[in-house]
């Protein structure tokens, strides 16, 4: 889609010797392009695809030596589905398929496209500055200032190569997701259930999963950077290194609490097993679905200029699947809007987020107790009690980083309307909250007939560093 999609997280800022700027119409222009950052983002994606693959295909190969068909069939199948859904995304974004570029194509039937296109990003970083290069397009976005309420709105204009890493970094976000929840969570699903039933531990399986969970990790993570930059999309948004820190916390105890609580249940009871991920598939699949019919809305137009209406709803039949793959095993951060262009919800719900997070403490819990009720002689050795308290203490601390996050460390949270305190305090739960009214006068001597999105903001801080693009 040729529409101006460059995220701000994507263009860092330029230093004070570099910068010059200009107000013009009211926003104040940056005239040189931005210092790019280093694709590290691509890169640490083509690491986990090529590690995990690896690995997976190393302990396919022992399996095969000795000769257990069916932990080598599924850890194969894990291992090429989600690779093949890699090489079509990477391909579909790059829209490879219309263009000369037969070695490219032949990379990607062999698997290997994520190294060709890492290889291709790092070769337009080292590129960048040799030459000067008209921009292509304009980035706007509306400057918070710590203290001082909103500041000024900045335009950016964005290069040709900062446009192509922007593709690169955005492709491979896709592919994080893609390869974190449709291979890694049911490859690492598979070989903690096949340790537990063979009572060792292979190197190559321990490595694996290790892998798996740091993809799973991340893939979460992705999903909650982007839901940030999609909500708040007209702002400059910085995240803070403490506010990485508590979502890894936040999402690696949520995962493996989630993955252990299920394998456990699923040595005892291996076909209800089943069931439960597929209520979990069915209800998170449909409920978007469901949401688009209750509304009577039509499907978005231009999701893809050369799809059919067939076409369309295909793409997101496969985005709905993704996204009840995700809530099987966490918590998506996003909420599927079918009708609206970008197909996400702009408005954040802690109702949504409050319902999901009880409903799964006590799917977990009474899969736990289920288990230790029913539990086999096999976990003679292991002290089951303290075992079913870890896993309870370790989701209840998911719980608590996940709160942690929303009311300390998220970017954005002067500019929610309700906290994480509000929420537990029911004090907003109730009534609505009346906004409140502008304290800048070029806010307040605004057209009402025009309102500005933002005006209810003016008095709300962020803790987002100070940019050093700063036009004053």
């Amino acid at each position: 889609m040729e529409n101006n999609t460059t995220n701000d997280h994507d263009i860092t800022e330029v230093s004070a010797q570099q910068k010059s700027a200009v107000k013009e119409n009211g926003f104040t222009t940056a005239i040189n392009h931005s210092k790019i950052q280093p694709p590290f983002s691509v890169v640490w994606t083509t690491v986990l695809y090529c590690a995990e693959f690896i690995c997976a295909a190393v302990l396919s190969s022992k399996y095969h030596k000795s000769d257990d068909v069916v932990w080598m069939g599924l850890s194969i199948t894990f291992m090429l589905v989600p690779s093949v859904l890699t090489q079509l995304t990477l391909t579909f974004v790059h829209r490879d398929l219309g263009k000369d570029r037969p070695l490219v194509l032949f990379m990607h039937l062999l698997q290997l496209g994520p190294i060709i296109r890492c290889i291709e990003a790092l070769i337009v970083y080292c590129q960048v500055g040799r030459k000067e290069e008209p921009y292509v397009t304009i980035s706007r976005k509306i400057k918070l200032k710590h203290g001082t309420g909103l500041g000024p709105a900045l335009e950016w204009e964005i290069g040709h190569s900062e446009r192509k890493l922007a593709v690169h970094r955005n492709a491979f976000k896709r592919t994080a997701v893609i390869q974190a929840f449709l291979g890694s969570t049911p490859q690492l699903t598979l070989q903690l259930y096949a340790t537990i039933q063979e009572k060792y531990i292979l190197p190559a399986r321990f490595a694996l999963m290790i892998i798996s969970l740091i993809s799973i990790t991340y893939g979460a993570l992705v999903c909650s950077v982007l839901a940030i930059q999609i909500k708040y999309d007209d702002y400059k948004v910085r995240m803070k290194p403490i506010a990485y820190l508590c979502m890894i916390l936040w999402r690696g105890l949520e995962i493996a609490t989630r993955i252990t609580t299920l394998v456990l249940f699923s040595t005892v009871f291996t076909l209800w097993v089943v069931l439960v991920g597929l209520i979990n598939l069915f209800v998170f699949f449909f409920q978007p679905w469901v949401e688009f019919w209750a509304r009577r809305a039509s499907l978005p137009e231009n999701v893809e200029t050369n799809f059919s209406k067939l076409g369309t709803t295909v793409v997101l039949c496969m985005v709905t699947f993704l996204y009840a793959c995700i809530n099987i095993f966490c918590w998506s951060a996003v909420q599927l809007d079918l009708s609206d262009y970008d197909l996400v919800e702009k408005q954040p719900r802690w109702r949504r987020l409050a319902i999901y997070y009880t409903l799964r403490f006590v799917e977990n819990l009474t899969l736990i107790i289920l288990w230790y009720q029913f539990k086999t002689d096999f976990y003679e050795y292991v002290c089951t009690p303290l075992l079913v308290v870890q896993l309870i203490v370790c989701y209840s601390l998911a719980v608590l980083f996940m709160l942690v996050f929303h009311q300390f460390c998220h970017p954005c949270r002067r500019l929610f309307h309700y906290n994480v305190e509000d929420c537990l305090q029911c004090a907003c739960c109730w009534k609505k909250r009346q906004p409140l009214p502008p304290t800048d006068p070029e806010v307040a001597s605004q057209d009402p007939a025009h309102p500005d999105l933002t005006s209810h903001l003016t008095d709300r801080e962020t803790d987002i560093v100070d940019d050093i693009l700063d036009a004053a």
